[in-house]
Formats: C-alpha cells, structure tokens, sequence
C-alpha cells in the first residue's frame, strides 16, 4: 500500500489555534486532518534542513495552497457552527418555498381538491342550497393571489362544452377582445388558455355537448375558507371572461347571477342586462364547482338546449323558465352547493322568522355561548351534556336562512372547542338525533368536511350503547370512558330511543364506508320487527335491554316514548329509496292499527285526534308532540302511499291547530284532553293544570310545513304565522331569546320558565322559514328527509 502524497509545499503541522497557516483562529477549512507522511526531500517546519535536501517552503515564501478540497470534502471543513447556520438557512428557505408554492398553487387546485373529496364523500344528491356568502368578490381586491395560468381539467367531470369565436372576426375586433381579457384575468394570454378549458363559441344556434370525463383525482381535503375564497377567485375570473364572449355573442338569455330561486328570462331579450348572465354561464357556474348540472337551461330557443349523458336525464324545466344551478332536480350526483352566491330573496313572513332567529341567537350568543341550552331571564345557561346542543342543533337553520356570519362564527367553535373526549354521559337518543344529524347535515349542505369528521368522531363513541345481550342498545353511554348504561331507575329502554337513530347511523356509514354503524342500528329494527306483543302494528313504549323483549304491555300510545318509532319507518324507507319492503309494512300496519284503535272525533266541532289505550281502556288524551302525525302521514301520499293517509292528515293538521286556538295565549298546552260528550262546554280542547306548559315545540309547525308543501294550500301558512306572532308576544324576552312558559291561558301572566330549548332554533323557527317559502325545490322532499330534529339527510340515489 502506497502512501498518500503531501498536498504541495509539504507536510503541514497544526499550530496552536488549529488553522495549518499557523493562525490562531479556525481556518475555512475546519478542520483539517493533517497527514502523517512528509515527502523525501523535505525538512520538518522549524528544522533545519539536511544536507543536499531543499528546505520545506513556508506559506511566507511561497503562495498559500488551496486547501478546501472541492466537492463533499468542502463541507467536513466547515466548522460545526457553520454546518449549523448553512442548515437551519435551507430549512428556512424550504419552509418558505413551500409555504409560497401551496399559497399560490391552492388557488388553482382548489376546485380539483372540492370535486376530488365531494367525489367520495359527496351526498347521494346534491345540496340544494347556496352557501350563505355574498356574491362573486372582486378578485383585484383580495390580497397574495395573483392570477395565475390555470392548469387543464381542473374538473371532476363536467362536459367538454366547445363555442368557437365566428369566423371573420376584423384584426382590430379581435386584439380589443384579448386586451379585454388580460384586464380580467390579470394577465396577457391566461384568457386563452381558460378559453380552451372552458368554453368556445361555435355560433348564434348553440348546443351544449358532453366530452370526455376525467378520473376523480384522489381526495384531499383543504381548509374551508381560504380554498372557497380561491374558488370564488378563479370563478369569479372565469364568470368574467366568458360574460364577454356572451356579450360579444350577443346571447340574448339572461338570468340574474345574485340569487337561486327560480327565475324568467326572455330568450328574445336583445342582450343581458347588467348583472345578468346567459344560461350558458349558469352552467359555467356549476361546471366550475365540479358539475355536471344538467338541469339548468331550457328555453323555447331552438339550438339552446341542455344535453346529457342519456334520455332519462334531459332537463325537466318549463320553457322560458331555468333553475340557475339547480341541478339537483334531474337527480345527478355532482353538483355541489354554489359557495359564492346569495341565497334566494326572502319574503316578509321569512324575514320575520330570521329577526326571531337573529333574537334568539344574540341571546346565546351574549349569555350561553358554547354551552348546551339559554337561560334568557337570568342571562345564564344550563347544562345536559356539555357540548353546544344549541349551537349545533342550528348549524343548518343558520346555513338554510343565509346567515353567513353565524354560521361561521358556530363552524369556528366548532372546529376549536368542540371536544368529545370527556367524561359525561349522553342519552344515545336525543345525542344523535341533535349532535350526530346536525353534524352530518351541516356536512351535507356546506360541503365543510369538518362537520363529517366530528361526526364520525361521535358515532364512534356511542357505538358502545349497543354492545348489549340482545342487541338493543343501553339509553346511556359515557362519550370519554365508553361505558353505556341503562337508566340508574331502570333496565329499560324507550322504544322512541332505539328505533329513532337509524337514519342518522345509516348515513354516517354510507359517508365513511365503516358499515358498523348501520348494521348496529338495523339489527335493532329487524329484532324489534320479529318482537311479540305489538297490537296491529302498534308497539308498547318500553324494551329491556337485557331480553330484549316489550315490557308495560298493553300500553300504547303515539306520544312520548313511541312517537318517532312510526316515523322511522316512513323515513328510513324512504331514505333508502324504497327498497326496503319491511319497513313498509310495518308502517301500514301501524297506520291501519292507528286508525282502528286510537281515532276518535271530539265534541262539539268533532275535532279527529290520536288518543291512547291503557290496557284496553281508551283515553282521550293526546301529547303536542302527536302533531307530527299529519306530516308523516303527508309525506307518505306524497310518496305514493295510500290517499286515505293525505285525508287523515289534513283532519288531524286541524286538531292540532285548534289545540292552538282554542288557547287564550295561541299556543297549545304539552298536553290536551278532548271532550267526548254532548255538554254545554264550548271547547273541544281542554287543559289541566299540570299539562298547561308550553316548550316552543315545533310538531304543530312541521306538519304545517308538510301540508302547504303538499297540497299549496295557504291557510297553512296563515296559521304558521299566527303561532309565530303568539310566540313573539308572550315568549320573547326583550334581553335576547326566547322562554318556555307555564300557563298557555292566561295571556297576562304567563310565567316564563326561564328556558330555551335547543330545537327552538333547530326545529321550530326552521320549520316555519320552510312553510313560508313558495319555493318547492328549497329542501325538496324529493331529495330530503327530515330526521326528527328537523335536520335534512339526502335520499340515497339508486346504485
């Protein structure tokens, strides 16, 4: 082995202060090996040197050597604190190239990113509403996003819709358009290239044709409101440069841009008026949120239609009228909720029930914020499970009533405070029909993925509730520990409480794809189907957990503790696209067993109302929350059910509304009891002492909803808005929010109970913004259903 040579000018020993040039300080090169070999020829440094040999030259004498090697060996030279700094700079300068590539790259994947994640997570059909946010931003004015070249197929699957410029077009024309169009989109040549992404005109006659699909992307989920600005950004551009290809076009159908109710436009129009697009721009509108919305545009134009991928799907829209980015009514999956548009107008009665809304709220908001329930007169809360009922229960009353600002300001203490690993209790029931179907619809009408990983989150921690012997689940379980638990006085179950949370665990394992939450929840329908002891159909109110058999026998009723049992049947079958022929059947069944056992008419206005059997006995008592019973039974003809159920139902929609009148408050009791005798006494309804307490329940008000959206006719409205006005003048507390109250007749001395319930806003007041709305495609029944807290769930499309 031969030794290494010594770099010139000879072998170097280390002085003192450790530089090779004798320096004191540490060289560039720190630090240095020095080699053990010195060259034949060569005296040591500081020797003498021997006969007939040179002396070493010194770095005085001679030209200093390069002594930092190139290559890796430069960086074993630097000394440790060097190394340091030299790091910690590229870490620094990673850090901000990548924070600088997503800040300007999310503005150009956002709408891939929302198509990618609505294309796995999305609902079986679209959201109906607009999200609550103003119109299209000016995009000069938004700091940090520049315009930038947008990349190709940024949508899941839209149409390829190809519109050319016409031909003979003169030069001086056509560079006044592209200047134009830099204007717009912030820079020469991008409207080009968005001209070939999107659309191209191909002549006065257009026709919109479907092109290719691209693959779903893999989904990534982004943070809600910097991609929706992006997104309102990069539309807002598009909207822009394509309103100057119409306007050049001369396209003469034009619909307003700043609203989604239904609207008319004149295809003979000589142009769109300010603020108005063409119907093309309303299916830009959709198409750049991931379309395809189909069911948009359809005049009496010829040339001016709305093709789809086959017969069953073509538009089903009157002519001359279009339903700007609606296209949910032809029963396409993919067209998510415009992010960046109003709300439609609201009348009057709706305005009204946003003020009593807003009222509310501020009392929350100033007193109970965060916490379960208001106290508004003593400007305090109550406490049940610890975690923001109210709050949530008004996620999507908020979201329907285009509250924007509320509505953000409940997804941030959402999204910040609201934690299920604690220690408490909840009632499995009244937890999922308020928490997890809030959740799951504010997920469906916002789009915010937030809502379904919080949702998810709490299902699997009441999952422990049906971890019994017989399979039906405990009423209680603790969120933190797991551990579920029947009543501390029972064994028991209500049969309400474990056969009203299928809906809310059917949709949470078809957005998640973890299938244990419905098959828990469904085991408990087939068990309770298979159960004796049900009277034609009807079902007593109590279950044992443990034998999973009836208990109390004999006892039926269609008041608390069963009521929602008959409604889930109607809905659950419903929601699964009526397949599920079990479910069906024992709906008909129990409606038959209703009509046998419970019916009677009262005195003297032979009022039809629901009473309940004790042992064999009748009574004539009938629960507020048993005028629910007219909108299901609607909702069921509605749906093709027997027509014999519409007139059960308008018969019992007028109980339950002179259960209201016939009170000297307007509004009804907890619970009346009708006279079945010819005597003197003028009323049908009367009330005892201790059933004179009124809770703000929303069942009246559901059905009322149920029955104008069915049958359009307006004294439902008109009763609606006398209860509202009763609750305005004897439960609004002047400092915010509204109060339960004790006595129902006695209009000068209520007595306000000092509590407002959660579905106060969850329920009642979103019930009665519904009735009041003429617009049936808002929540359409069609594409919704209800759960028992008002929240609305997609119908699931068929497969």
């Amino acid at each position: 082995m031969h030794p290494r040579p010594a770099p010139p000018g000879g072998a170097l020993a280390l002085s003192p202060g450790g530089r090779p040039d004798g320096g004191g300080a540490r060289g560039p090169c720190w630090p240095w090996r020095p080699r053990p070999h010195t060259p034949a020829g060569c005296g040591g440094r500081g020797a003498a040197a021997e006969p007939g040999k040179r002396p070493c030259q010194s770095p005085a004498a001679a030209p200093a050597p390069n002594l930092c090697p190139a290559g890796p060996a430069k960086w074993k030279q630097l000394s440790r604190l060097q190394r340091m700094e030299v790091l910690f700079l590229l870490v620094v300068l990673m850090l901000f190239g990548l924070r600088s590539y997503v800040h300007v790259a999310d503005e150009w994947t956002a709408v891939d990113s929302r198509s990618a994640a609505a294309g796995q997570m999305r609902p079986a059909n679209p959201p109906v509403l607009p999200a609550p946010q103003k119109a299209a931003e000016n995009p000069e004015a938004v700091a940090g996003l520049s315009p930038q070249k947008p990349q190709r197929h940024f949508r899941r699957g839209p149409p390829n819709l190809q519109i050319r410029a016409p031909d003979g077009d003169p030069q001086e024309r056509r560079q006044d358009r592209a200047q134009r169009r830099a204007e717009v989109v912030g820079e020469a040549g991008w409207g080009a290239e968005a001209q070939r992404d999107g659309l191209r005109w191909r002549g006065a006659g257009t026709k919109l044709e479907q092109g290719p699909r691209h693959p779903p992307k893999k989904a990534e989920f982004f943070g809600w409101p910097f991609q929706q600005q992006a997104l309102r950004i990069r539309a807002s551009r598009m909207l822009q440069l394509q309103e100057l290809h119409m306007q050049e076009a001369g396209l003469s159908a034009c619909v307003p841009v700043t609203g989604l109710a239904p609207v008319t436009f004149d295809v003979h129009k000589p142009d769109c008026t300010p603020g108005t697009l063409g119907p093309l721009l309303s299916l830009l509108r959709c198409f750049l949120e991931g379309g395809p919305c189909w069911d948009l545009v359809q005049a009496d134009q010829p040339g001016l239609v709305a093709s789809s991928a086959g017969p069953s799907l073509q538009p089903k829209v009157p002519p001359r009228q279009a339903h700007s980015l609606w296209g949910h009514r032809a029963g396409l999956p993919g067209c998510p909720h415009p992010a960046f548009l109003l709300p439609a107008p609201q009348n009057e009665r709706q305005k009204a029930v946003v003020d009593a809304f807003l009222h509310a709220w501020a009392g929350y908001r100033k007193f109970a914020w965060g916490h379960d329930e208001l106290k508004p007169l003593t400007r305090s809360f109550s406490e049940w499970f610890g975690l923001g009922l109210t709050l949530i229960d008004a996620l999507d009353t908020m979201w329907i009533l285009g509250l924007k600002k509320e509505f953000q300001e409940a997804r941030k203490w959402v999204s910040k405070k609201l934690r299920f690993r604690k220690n408490v209790d909840v009632n499995l029931f009244e937890s999922t029909i308020r928490i997890l179907g809030g959740l799951l619809s504010a997920f469906h009408l916002s789009g915010d993925i937030l809502f379904l990983k919080k949702a998810e989150d709490f299902g699997n921690r009441l999952m422990p509730a049906f971890r019994t012997p017989s399979k039906i689940p405990y009423s209680m379980v603790n969120i933190g520990t797991g551990v579920a638990h029947p009543p501390r006085w029972t064994s028991d179950s209500t049969v309400a409480e474990v056969t009203s949370i299928q809906l809310e665990f059917r949709e949470l394992s078809r957005l998640t794809g973890d299938k244990k939450f419905q098959e828990a929840a469904e085991e408990v329908t087939r068990r309770v189907h298979a159960l004796h002891g049900k009277l034609d159909g009807l079902v007593p109110m109590f279950i044992n957990t443990n034998s999973g058999s009836f208990t109390h026998l004999g006892m039926f009723t269609l008041g608390a503790r069963a009521d929602s049992y008959y409604e889930y049947l109607l809905k659950q079958w419903i929601q699964g696209g009526k397949k599920e022929r079990q479910l069906l059947e024992d709906y008909l069944e129990a409606v038959d067993g209703i009509r046998k056992h419970l019916l009677a008419r009262s005195e003297p206005r032979k009022l039809t109302f629901v009473g309940e059997l004790n042992h064999g006995r009748f009574s004539a008592k009938m629960d507020h929350l048993v005028c629910f019973l007219p909108g299901t039974l609607a909702l069921g003809a509605h749906h093709g059910l027997p027509a014999e159920h519409m007139e059960l139902a308008q018969a019992l929609m007028d109980t339950c509304y002179q259960m209201y009148r016939q009170m000297e408050t307007g509004l009804s009791p907890e619970t009346a009891h009708f006279n079945l005798h010819h005597t003197k006494i003028l009323k049908d309804v009367q009330v005892k002492a201790a059933d004179r307490h009124n809770l703000l329940r929303p069942e009246t008000v559901e059905s009322l909803f149920y029955l104008y959206r069915l049958t359009g006719n307006r004294k439902y409205q008109d009763w609606g808005w006398e209860i509202l006005h009763s609750f305005n003048t004897y439960t609004r507390v002047p400092s915010g929010g509204y109060s339960s109250i004790s006595n129902v007749q006695d209009p000068r001395h209520p007595q306000p109970r000092d509590k407002m319930e959660s579905f106060f806003l969850g329920e009642t007041l979103k019930y009665l913004y519904l009735l009041f709305s003429d617009n049936p495609d808002l929540l359409s029944l069609d594409t919704y259903v209800f759960n028992t807290e008002a929240h609305p769930l997609p119908i699931w499309a068929p497969s």
